[in-house]
């Protein structure tokens, strides 16, 4: 019987609070205001969506909590390594975005398109929640979970690609910019979706060198990322 892990919740908890901390800083000193009604939109479905994933792992899937919240030592190196990156690229988003729809006006989204960019952001969530649901060993980083007894999900979205967070990933870094109103955003966005494709890639080197079963289940499911595509 797995065991709750109180301290994994209140890192979880320490964590959401500094990520939204900083997304205000980061959001709201570029553009010079706190009149921005999308940043507030976005960061109210952000705080919903990590309290409602919070609240469900903490009752259905403690081991998953602690082991995203809490740091691992044999990460990838090479992850490791992207991460750092696309933390960069994250963060320069959302200023970019303030510089761009608020305080420069650089360039103009029409409301259906920022409409249809947080329908996008919705549907990337909803996503990330079926791929937790689906697969307890959905880590934030890049490792084998020996200790978890870690094996292949085929369940879910699996069953259509292999690597379903990060579609929802890359969904809601393109889907944010346009959102935000901000077609300048869409730059470091860009190269975060490069960064992910790259990291499918190698992750799924890793898994089918690694993690037993995973070959097979990579002739059945044959794409990683988009049907028919690749």
């Amino acid at each position: 019987m797995v065991k709750h892990h109180p301290l994994a919740g209140k890192k979880i908890i320490l964590r959401a609070t500094f990520g939204i901390a900083l997304l205000l800083a980061v959001f709201f000193v570029p553009a010079g205001t706190l009149r921005w009604p999308q940043a507030w939109v976005f960061l109210a479905l952000y705080l919903s969506a990590v309290a409602g994933f919070f609240s469900w792992a903490k009752k259905k899937d403690p081991a998953l909590l602690k082991e995203r919240a809490s740091p691992q030592k044999d990460v990838k190196p090479w992850d490791r390594t992207l991460i750092r990156a696309y933390s960069v690229f994250l963060v320069a988003m959302p200023i970019m975005a303030g510089l761009d729809a608020v305080r420069f006006r650089w360039s103009r989204v029409p409301f259906g398109l920022i409409l249809f960019g947080f329908a996008g952001l919705i549907l990337a969530m909803l996503l990330v929640f079926w791929v937790m649901r689906e697969n307890t060993f959905a880590s934030s980083v890049v490792r084998i979970q020996t200790e978890r007894g870690h094996r292949v999900c085929s369940t879910g979205p699996y069953q259509y690609v292999r690597h379903p967070m990060y579609v929802a990933v890359i969904l809601s870094v393109v889907c944010l910019p346009v959102a935000l109103g901000s077609l300048f955003a869409l730059v470091p966005a860009l190269v975060i979706v490069g960064l992910f494709i790259l990291r499918t890639s190698l992750e799924d080197k890793t898994l089918q060198a690694e993690l037993l079963g995973y070959k097979e289940y990579a002739r059945k499911v044959r794409f990683r990322l988009i049907p028919g595509v690749w």
